[in-house]
């Protein structure tokens, strides 16, 4: 028993904390930096249980996840000279962990600023060559395409690669946001202007072709009521002067009826006219006596 407890139990205690500095694992979101007294000698290890010199070898575990830095709301300058208030994040992460080591001595937060610094470095310089529309209401997928290519190049160095860009908020500063306001609404009055301004002229072009429509076919109209009516007229002539042609006595008899009924039809009209006028013809029939009322214009007969 004393010499398990002498003996044995610290070799066994020796032998555990041996193998546990002697082994790490790497798991599978993660990638290592092996060094050899501060100078790395390996990296890019697999997932699994890997092994190292105790005392003289250390071990360095980064992610290799895609992670997110968010930023403070940044101010940037349009080429108006507009102000903007604009809020992104970055989505990044470590492809290469030697270089991200030398960078910045392993540490998140120093490559997150550098990068920070790069992003917005170059968002001013993309913001500033385009208009305060074209920042707001623009393909801000292509906005963003033109950030991250411009920024690879500058952190080719820092052992990292940027995935993704993007802009969570854009807010203009209080003291400019009612003056663009103002500006925006006076663009939209004049559009809906000039929309109201094409759409009258349209309406009067529209009730003008219908005018001089409506005139053609009223003339067409009328023209062939014209022609019409003197085909009409040129038949009952024709039709009159057939009948008068058959029985002239007849025909003189009916026109002098016709005659009578416009003079006589009134009752109270007063005719002052010779008995024995042409007028009267038809009145003195053969064996009738007529008697004619001069002060009423009437005649009377009695056989």
């Amino acid at each position: 028993m004393n010499i398990i407890n002498r003996v044995i139990l610290p070799i066994i205690v020796v032998a555990v904390f041996l193998l546990s500095t002697a082994t790490f694992q790497v798991k599978q979101y993660q990638t290592a930096l092996e060094f050899r007294l501060g100078e790395i000698v390996q990296a890019g290890f697999d997932p699994g249980l890997h092994f190292k010199i105790p005392f003289i070898n250390t071990v360095r575990l980064f992610d290799k996840r895609v992670l997110t830095a968010t930023s403070q709301p940044e101010r940037f300058l349009t080429s108006e000279q507009k102000n903007l208030i604009v809020d992104y994040y970055i989505k990044w992460r470590i492809v290469n962990p030697s270089d991200f080591y030398r960078a910045t001595r392993g540490e998140e937060r120093v490559a997150k600023d550098r990068m920070d610094q790069i992003v917005r470095n170059s968002m001013k310089s993309q913001i500033s060559s385009l208009t305060l529309n074209q920042v707001v209401s623009g393909d801000r997928d292509l906005f963003m395409h033109h950030v991250i290519d411009s920024t690879s190049k500058d952190i080719n160095g820092l052992g990292i690669k940027i995935s993704d860009i993007r802009i969570m908020q854009i807010e203009l500063p209080k003291e400019v946001r009612k003056s663009v306001y103002s500006r925006m609404e006076k663009e939209r009055f004049a559009v809906a202007q000039s929309i109201r301004s094409r759409g009258e002229e349209q309406a009067k072009k529209v009730t003008a072709n219908a005018d001089r429509q409506r005139e053609v076919i009223l003339a067409e109209a009328n023209r062939q009521a014209a022609k019409i009516r003197g085909d009409g007229d040129a038949q009952a002539a024709k039709t009159y002067a057939e009948a008068y042609g058959k029985d002239p006595s007849f025909f003189e008899f009916y026109r002098s009826l016709g005659a009578y009924k416009k003079a006589f039809g009134q009752g109270d009209n007063t005719f002052v006219l010779n008995p024995d006028s042409q007028f009267f013809r038809y009145f003195r029939a053969p064996g009738l006596s007529g008697a004619t009322d001069l002060s009423h214009g009437t005649a009377s007969s009695k056989p």
